[in-house]
């Protein structure tokens, strides 16, 4: 499978901010790390908009994704809950009370 990745400006818009912005309000959090090729599959579903996700890089903060119970990449937290893998938005929309 070939991922093609663009570089955005720092500051540009995404397609997903609000949606990003709804999902970090509401309290959803991706644990992951930068070598992880699901991580950067989750990513990219994002495109530029990921800056707005809460993200840990479990390769810098260890403690808290061990604290948070995160034994595999990608990891979500949403109201309390884990789930594991990559989510597909409209999942996470679901789960958090965003719409896309």
């Amino acid at each position: 499978m070939l991922l093609v990745y663009l570089i955005m400006p720092k500051g540009e818009a995404g397609q997903y901010d609000e949606f990003a912005q709804c999902l970090t309000e509401k309290g959803a959090v991706m644990y992951g790390t930068d070598w992880c090729p699901y991580c950067k599959n989750q990513k990219a579903m994002f495109g530029a908009s990921f800056k707005n996700i809460d993200y840990v890089n479990c390769d810098f903060s260890k403690a808290e994704c061990d604290k948070n119970g995160v034994t595999g990449y990608p990891t979500w937290k949403v109201g309390g809950q884990s789930f594991s893998g990559v989510q597909p938005l409209t999942k996470l929309g679901s789960l958090a009370g965003c719409e896309i």
